[in-house]
């Protein structure tokens, strides 16, 4: 797939998640396969740039190529500045935001809510697109509700407003993650438009991936949740595509590994109070689906510096490793 200057390959990307895709996620993700991997939103108001939490948001150094940085807001000329300054500050494609669903977001009629004014949506996209000389990507869902499907709509004026590829989570905002993904929608889209489209949501194996490419017609698949605890998701979907036959699943010793890693990054780029309370929610991801999980994820949460953290962590895959039950307290 290409995007302006950039070829993504694969054709995989890691979908924009607040909370989720910072800075040690997204290289991660990028090491083990995504061809793309979309920043968490960055506010548009410029009072809060110079916040810890939009400092971090807005750190690329030493990021791999392409760096994509999604924005949200409701002024064109506040998100034309917002453009203006991450591209400014390292980003190369700016994505704007308007897929999320979450009540706080849309409440400031940011996010998924702005697909109920498409005048204000051409508005916006017009004045980012000639902000800045980098890729526009737009992400959308398929409407506000389901008497409200208008995703079509969007995407022609989308394209109009020169964006240079679209990415379509397949459910309305009032469906937030329930339901099924509506791939016939995301179809009707791409047979509609000339830029590239990318496919989001329910994709959660390589199987899946082809499947979604195949019913679409879409240039590429965008994964968000299934990523989370299994980062490695994207070089098994990129084989898969490649060669049709699936990966063996990591091992638990690498799973070990990558978690260690992860988590050290979390603790440096964060420090360690943040990085240890940060990457509590990614423990039990990873470990979600493996042996005495609740009992392991009672005992880790309670560490309160980076070493115990990395030490209980360790322990645990080590045990599971060695084929021997990890000693762990109870749970009720």
């Amino acid at each position: 797939m290409q995007l302006g200057p950039f070829k993504l390959t694969p054709n995989v990307v890691l979908a924009p998640m607040a909370g989720v895709t910072d800075k040690p996620f997204r290289m991660l993700c990028k090491r083990l396969g995504a061809g793309l991997c979309v920043s968490e939103m960055t506010i548009s108001n410029p009072k809060l740039w110079h916040t810890s939490k939009s400092q971090h948001r807005m750190d690329h150094d030493g990021e791999p190529d392409p760096i994509s940085v999604q924005i949200a807001g409701t002024v064109p000329e506040v998100l034309a500045e917002a453009a203006r300054y991450n591209v400014g500050h390292g980003a190369q494609i700016i994505d704007i935001n308007m897929g999320c669903p979450a009540k706080k977001v849309c409440n400031t009629w940011a996010g998924s809510a702005l697909m109920r004014d498409e005048a204000l949506v051409a508005r916006i996209l017009s004045a980012v697109v000639k902000a800045v000389d980098v890729p526009v990507t737009l992400k959308i869902r398929t409407g506000w509700d389901s008497e409200h499907r208008n995703a079509l709509t969007i995407a022609r004026i989308a394209q109009d407003s020169g964006i240079a590829a679209l990415a379509v989570h397949g459910r309305t905002r009032d469906q937030h993650y329930t339901g099924f993904a509506e791939y016939d929608t995301i179809a009707a889209v791409k047979a509609a438009l000339s830029i590239p489209v990318l496919a989001n949501g329910d994709i959660d194996s390589p199987e899946k991936a082809a499947f979604v490419l195949r019913h679409t017609g879409a240039d590429a698949v965008m994964v968000g949740r299934a990523a989370q605890g299994r980062p490695w998701i994207f070089r098994e979907i990129s084989h898969y595509l490649a060669t049709g036959e699936k990966l063996p699943e990591p091992g638990v010793q690498e799973v070990r590994d990558v978690l260690l890693g992860h988590l050290e990054h979390l603790h440096d780029f964060y420090g360690e109070v943040a990085g240890v309370r940060i990457a509590r929610k990614h423990l039990g991801w990873y470990a979600k689906d493996r042996p005495e999980n609740a009992a392991f994820r009672a005992v880790v949460n309670r560490a309160e510096t980076a070493d115990d953290q990395l030490r209980l962590t360790r322990d645990y895959f080590d045990a599971l490793a060695a084929g021997v039950s990890p000693d762990l307290p109870e749970v009720a």
